[in-house]
Order: C-alpha cells, then sequence, then structure tokens
C-alpha cells in the first residue's frame, strides 16, 4: 500500500483554548484507518476563523500546491475556512491537486480508496460550485443596482486627458488623422471629439 502523506490541520481561536482535543480524534482515525502506512504531518493555528490569513493554513495550502500532500484532515471543516466562499475556494483548489479531505466528527473522507470517498468529494464540489454561482450573482446584481444610481465601471477614458488638447487642434484646422498619428491617440477616439465638435458648433448656429 502507498505511504499516504496526510497533513492533520487544527485551528483554535484563542490562546486559552488547545488544539489537544480535535488533534487526538484526528490521530486516532487515522491510526484505525492506514496504521504505519501513514506519515502524519501536525500544522495547527491559533486565529479566528474570520482572519484572512494564518501561518499554518498557508503552509497548508503551500504544501499542497507542491504536490506534497495526499489527504488534508481535521476535526471539522469549519476549522479550515472563514467562511463558506472561502471554504468552497480550498475545496476546490484540493481537487485540483488530487487531495482528500477527512473530517473525522463530520463523518467525511474523499479519499479514493473510501468507498463513498468521490462522492463526497462530488457533493462538496457541488456545494463549492453553488456558493460560487451566489457570489458572481450577488456581484452582478450589486453592479447593475449602482448602475442605475449611476456609478459607472472600468478605467475611466483616458482620452479625457487629452480632450481640451484635441479639441484645440482641431479648431487649429489639424486633421483628425494628424492629431491621431503625431499625439499617438486612437483614431476613433480622434473622430469621436471631432463629431462632438461639429454637433456643439452647429447647436451653436456657428
Amino acid at each position: 500500500m502507498k505511504t499516504k502523506r496526510i497533513i492533520i490541520y487544527g485551528r483554535v481561536s484563542t490562546a486559552e483554548q488547545n488544539h489537544e482535543s480535535q488533534l487526538r480524534e484526528v490521530q486516532e482515525y487515522f491510526a484505525r484507518r492506514w496504521g504505519e502506512s501513514a506519515v502524519t504531518t501536525i500544522i495547527t493555528d491559533t486565529a479566528s476563523g474570520a482572519k484572512t490569513s494564518r501561518e499554518g493554513l498557508d503552509r497548508v495550502m503551500h504544501l499542497v500546491r507542491r504536490g506534497k500532500v495526499d489527504v488534508v484532515a481535521c476535526f471539522k471543516l469549519d476549522r479550515l475556512g472563514r467562511s463558506l466562499p472561502h471554504l468552497a475556494q480550498i475545496i476546490s483548489e484540493f481537487d485540483q491537486h488530487n487531495v482528500a479531505i477527512v473530517a473525522t466528527s463530520q463523518g467525511i473522507d474523499t479519499s479514493h480508496d473510501s468507498p463513498a470517498g468521490r462522492l463526497q468529494m462530488h457533493v462538496l464540489m457541488a456545494v463549492a460550485e453553488f456558493e460560487r454561482t451566489l457570489i458572481v450573482e450577488r456581484v452582478r446584481a450589486g453592479q447593475t443596482a449602482a448602475r442605475a444610481k449611476g456609478v459607472k465601471f472600468g478605467r475611466p477614458s483616458t482620452l479625457n486627458q487629452h480632450k481640451e488638447m484635441v479639441l484645440e487642434l482641431l479648431r487649429s484646422g489639424w486633421t483628425c488623422r494628424r492629431i491621431a498619428a503625431e499625439k499617438t491617440i486612437p483614431l476613433g477616439s480622434v473622430f469621436r471629439l471631432s463629431r462632438a465638435l461639429r454637433a456643439a458648433t452647429s447647436a451653436c448656429g456657428g
């Protein structure tokens, strides 16, 4: 049997708490599950679940991305993710690197040699995809509402920086092509300003 490279991750919120109870249960699970055919590394954090960056979790993800891990185990999934979107991101990245997730207190074990492992991973991935879809929809809804209030998105037009200069050159008789070529401004932008100038002149009866 291939040696399993396992990271047992534990997190508590404050220094007054300890990792012992949650780590003990996870270690006992792996002793029963794989015995001596597993190499385990314990990584812990003492930090709020809402904290954006955690040294221990960052180390876990670094090892996952380098292909040094087969299984990441924890007492509960909420020990890993600071929020459902964050957990969805972690699950997706684990799946991309063929890393199984074990959460002993929740009966989750997505390793391939577990009969229900792939099914559990598919369920978790479906939840992760659903959460990502909700996030996209919330962002789009927010942008639609903001546009309705007159908020504009995207980079400000660089043409605004040259508007007065271009209009002055047009009034001086320069052609659009000459302005575009000598001032390195897109020809279409110069044409738009030219049309705007002609429209303004016509409206004023000039």
